[in-house]
């Protein structure tokens, strides 16, 4: 079922090919989530970085050439 879930799968869908009720399902996924939370918070700690990529943030920009003044456009930044 968390497979399913980490696949995509919505938790109603999950609910229909498992035979479990949705509440069922929806407290499965939200305790395995906290669990999961719990490992993370332990084992990721003191990360530290010198560069951080964000280049995926500009298909939610939707900056066009057109928007683009000619500095911007000079940087390569459109």
């Amino acid at each position: 079922m968390l497979q399913a879930h980490s696949k995509g799968s919505s938790l109603q869908g999950i609910s229909r090919t498992s035979g479990l009720a949705y509440n069922t399902v929806v407290s499965i996924v939200r305790s395995a989530s906290q669990k999961a939370q719990l490992v993370h918070n332990q084992e990721v700690q003191s990360v530290e970085t010198e560069e951080v990529c964000a280049d995926e943030m500009w298909s939610f920009v939707a900056k066009t050439q057109k928007q683009c003044t000619s500095e911007e456009l000079n940087r390569g930044d459109c």
